[in-house]
């Protein structure tokens, strides 16, 4: 099913204007929630407002007010035009303002992606931009006001003569390492360096290939609910053993090297396994599990916070 557009917008840098169309690139995995019932009876609970200062009393919706906190327990409140007021104006421009080598901007940046599609007529202009940023090597970064905010994004090609629009975070909104801190450690051995080379050399690919990754741990909740839906009681294993704390590092490096290499390659499918076909017994015989069919997931949200 094709696509539908979230919204429109019009790229602009220097005096050339490109109409475009937004699409989410991505859909919200459907997480499996469970409800709070009343034990009771089973009935599902609602949830209430209370003010603690007016003995519990239930607060209705129409009774609230939105207010910011300047000081301990002190607000200042907003009514809904003024809140409205504060809301950025929706120009639905995205504005060049610079380009930036592609590798410059680290990932831990990246925030909602969303694919942009040209409108009618503007497919030359379109794929112009593409094309020259893809031969430079560079991005751009532009500001896109939309449902109140002002985003910072980056625009890049991708495979086919498409762009991308990447919701950027400001900078104040990504912390820092240095919270993290790291504790003095010696010098790396060279030794130690080379069999961590080898390792990663044996599991090693060309290209990223996420079809080969699914959420195990999602298929096997939804297996254990549907026992219960057909009246069985859920299996519970015990929980894995903990890994024992490296102590040698370079005999666990030797070890890593070893297993792996007594292991042999393993082959890598172009597609996940799928059921119905014919099982391919591995190295030793046995045939490798068959994996569930993806499970639907929730069509894309047209909007977002």
């Amino acid at each position: 099913m094709a696509a539908r557009s979230i919204a429109s917008g019009t790229i602009s840098f220097g005096l050339v204007s490109i109409p475009v169309r937004l699409f989410s690139a991505t859909q919200a995995q459907s997480a499996i929630s469970f409800n709070l019932l009343h034990a009771k009876c089973g009935s599902r609970l609602k949830q209430q407002y209370i003010c603690p200062r007016d003995d519990n009393e239930v607060v209705e919706r129409d009774q609230m007010v939105k207010g910011y906190e300047f000081a301990k327990d002190r607000y200042v409140t907003f009514t809904p035009e003024e809140l409205k007021a504060l809301e950025e104006k929706a120009s639905q421009q995205i504005e060049i303002s610079e380009f930036v080598p592609t590798e410059s901007i680290d990932p831990v940046y990246f925030d909602k992606a969303y694919y942009l599609g040209p409108e009618k007529g503007a497919d030359r202009a379109y794929r112009l931009l593409a094309e020259a940023m893809r031969a430079t090597g560079r991005t751009a970064l532009a500001r896109y006001a939309a449902r109140g905010k002002q985003y910072l994004v980056q625009l890049r090609p991708i495979d086919g003569g498409g762009l991308v629009m990447q919701q950027l975070m400001y900078a104040d909104e990504v912390r820092s390492f240095d919270e993290v801190g790291l504790e003095e450690a010696p010098d790396v051995k060279p030794q130690e360096l080379e069999l961590a080379k080898q390792i990663i050399g044996q599991i090693a690919t060309d290209e990223f290939q996420p079809k080969k990754y699914e959420d195990d741990v999602k298929k096997r909740i939804q297996s254990q609910i549907q026992r219960k839906i057909d009246g069985q009681q859920i299996e519970i294993g015990e929980a894995p053993a903990p890994q024992t704390q490296v102590i040698d590092l370079m005999e666990a490096l030797k070890a890593s090297l070893a297993a792996r290499t007594a292991k042999g390659p393993q082959p890598v499918p172009d597609e996940p396994a799928r059921t119905g076909p014919k099982a391919v017994e591995d190295d030793e015989g046995r045939k490798p599990a068959k994996r569930a069919p993806r499970s639907e997931r929730a069509a894309p949200k047209a909007s977002r916070k």
